[in-house]
């Protein structure tokens, strides 16, 4: 799951991105509204958390940009505004909730949580007789559960979400790992070593494509 905050804060955004790590987030942020907008323009985000005050254009402005550019990611406003008329102002601009500073973190997390289970197909992913149960974060295969390291979780739940299409290992890095620089040449290898064993029977469902990448399947060959 990747997230965009954009918040000129900088304490509160690193804040915000380790408590979404810890939950299995992968976390982009901008102090800018203009670069939030360029950024949410090229990569796909399951939620994006906007503060209202940005040192040049307002979140109003950006809440609207990204709906005109058709991005239809879940969008939370984060802002001292609390007067019901400003909260009208955001949720007409296209945001789809709102969260006053100060806030307590466990709310703004239950906010996203419910609008994830709100988002149509979010909730649980099925690739055959592999399941990943993307709120609760459980995997099973043929209705066994399996269990998973977070980066094995996030390595399986990339490839899961692309099932048939070469994911290329610069992809992974940068979804699963957050950086385009590979810092072991075997990194995403041992991975997907450990990922197959853990699959057991069906680590065919993990294919190598030779100078690509990886793709899921399912499959056998």
């Amino acid at each position: 799951m990747k997230a965009l905050i954009v918040e000129d804060d900088v304490k509160v955004a690193l804040f915000i991105a380790r408590v979404l790590s810890e939950e299995g987030w992968v976390t982009d942020q901008c102090t800018h509204g203009a670069d939030a907008v360029r950024q949410a323009r090229s990569v796909e985000y399951d939620v994006v958390l906007l503060d209202w005050m940005l040192p040049d254009i307002d979140g109003l402005a950006v809440c609207r940009e990204l709906r005109r550019a058709g991005s239809v990611a879940p969008i939370i406003m984060l802002t001292a505004r609390g007067e019901v008329s400003e909260r009208v102002l955001g949720l007409e601009a296209g945001a789809d909730d709102y969260v006053v500073k100060p806030f307590e973190i466990d709310e703004l997390l239950a906010r996203i949580n419910a609008l994830l289970r709100r988002t149509q197909g979010f909730g649980r992913l099925q690739v055959g007789g592999l399941e990943i149960d993307r709120l609760r974060r459980v995997v099973t295969l043929d209705n066994k559960p399996v269990d998973l390291t977070g980066r094995e979780y996030a390595l399986l739940l990339c490839l899961a979400s692309q099932e048939g299409r070469v994911v290329a290992r610069s992809e992974l890095l940068t979804q699963v790992w957050a950086t385009h620089f590979d810092p072991g040449s075997n990194l995403i290898d041992v991975q997907i070593s450990r990922l197959r064993d853990k699959l057991g029977d069906h680590a065919w469902m993990i294919d190598t494509v030779r100078g690509k990448g990886y793709r899921l399947r399912r499959d056998p060959p």
